[in-house]
């Protein structure tokens, strides 16, 4: 059994979310995939999946398989790319991710121009607004916003964003002024869903908090900054995502004084030492090119 193979069908296996598209993502038969991970069971004397006619889950040992079989499987596509790349032409695959409205805007195009520039390097660029573990993943890296936790992970400030709160002019010309975040309380209030009624200032570096009444709940940016352009309401967003808006004078930036400390921007990779040659590749490019991504918060 060639258990690096087994290995690779097994986690295709599980993305693919059954035997059949698994079979169509490789080019194996259903068959031959049935084998391979049976055989993989047999060789560690454990069973990985709980299949059956309608679905399939992983057991406990393979959840943990999983998590190390992504891990060999980039080790291994590292160790192949650092060799590779000696006769000084970058190659292979990089994959990243970040979140989806900060990603259309201003990942995509910078992954644009960047594979121009490296004809022999692919990307697989995944828009997500869950921060998923680039190591579980198999991710090289993460464009994250705001502050993160200590870990083995190296982050690059590429820029800084903040939230705001905004209006429409038509909307601030017939409501009662608006000089504190406690006068949010006479107004009405556009939300996103993962915010909940909290909104947070500052003020003489501490922290407020206000509670709104919701007029509009969204799950989605963008139907909330429209929202806000109508004159539905206030609404709190980060300034990268309302600053086309402000520019042009559809929105008007409110209770600047008691904004929040700005959230950095950053690329997130595993440690340098070890860098595939194609991440390196990138981040080095990125850094850059900095002047494309978010215009800083202290503008429109």
């Amino acid at each position: 059994m060639d258990r690096l193979k087994a290995m690779a069908n097994f986690v295709r296996i599980v993305d693919s979310g059954s035997l059949s598209a698994a079979a169509d993502a490789t080019g194996q038969s259903v068959a031959s995939l049935v084998r391979s991970l049976a055989a993989l069971e047999r060789y560690l004397g454990v069973r990985l999946l709980n299949r059956s006619t309608r679905r399939m889950a992983l057991t406990n040992e393979g959840e943990e398989y999983l998590s190390f079989s992504r891990r060999t499987l980039a080790d291994f596509d590292d160790m192949e790319q650092r060799l590779e790349a000696r006769d000084g032409v970058v190659r292979g695959l990089l994959r990243i991710t970040a979140p989806v409205e900060f990603g259309q805007r201003y990942v995509a195009p910078l992954v644009n121009a960047f594979l121009k520039d490296h004809p022999h390097i692919t990307v697989d660029l995944s828009l997500n607004d869950h921060v998923v573990p680039l190591l579980d993943d198999r991710l090289d890296l993460a464009i994250r916003i705001g502050h993160l936790p200590d870990s083995a992970m190296v982050a690059r400030k590429i820029g800084a964003t903040r939230l705001i709160t905004c209006a429409s002019p038509d909307y601030l010309r017939g409501a009662p002024p608006i000089d504190s975040p406690a006068s949010l309380r006479e107004h009405a209030c556009i939300t996103l869903a993962a915010q909940g009624r909290q909104w947070y200032y500052r003020q003489n570096d501490k922290e407020l908090a206000q509670e709104v009444a919701p007029r509009l709940v969204c799950n989605q940016i963008r139907a909330a900054s429209l929202a806000c352009v109508s004159g539905v309401g206030i609404t709190r967003l980060m300034h990268y995502q309302v600053v086309d808006e402000l520019t042009d004078g559809r929105l008007v930036r409110i209770l600047r004084d008691f904004e929040p400390e700005d959230l950095p921007i950053q690329l997130v990779y595993p440690h340098a030492l070890a860098l595939s040659p194609r991440v390196r590749a990138f981040v080095e490019w990125a850094c850059q090119k900095v002047e494309l991504c978010a215009p800083e918060p202290d503008g429109a």
